[in-house]
């Protein structure tokens, strides 16, 4: 992981460790949304996991979807 997105991981874990056990685990996708950013950050770097991971808390609302939702492998070049 790069060190930007390591920096921007640490709002993400500080959710995770404060606020999520008092919201509760009702998250409409798997793996959760903070999981899902964490993980994109790793795979991707700061920039487009960033992006998956805002793409990703926007679908999550009343009428989006729910389910499996992997974060996708990175492309590699031709």
């Amino acid at each position: 992981m790069s060190p930007l997105a390591h920096i921007l991981a640490i709002p993400v874990r500080a959710y995770r460790l404060i606020f999520s056990p008092w919201v509760g685990f009702n998250c409409r996708f798997q793996p959760t949304c903070s999981a899902y950013a964490l993980e994109a950050l790793e795979k991707h770097g700061a920039v487009r996991g960033s992006w998956l991971a805002a793409r990703r808390i926007g679908r999550c609302h009343p009428l989006g979807s729910d389910g499996y939702d992997p974060v996708p492998d990175p492309k590699k070049p031709k």
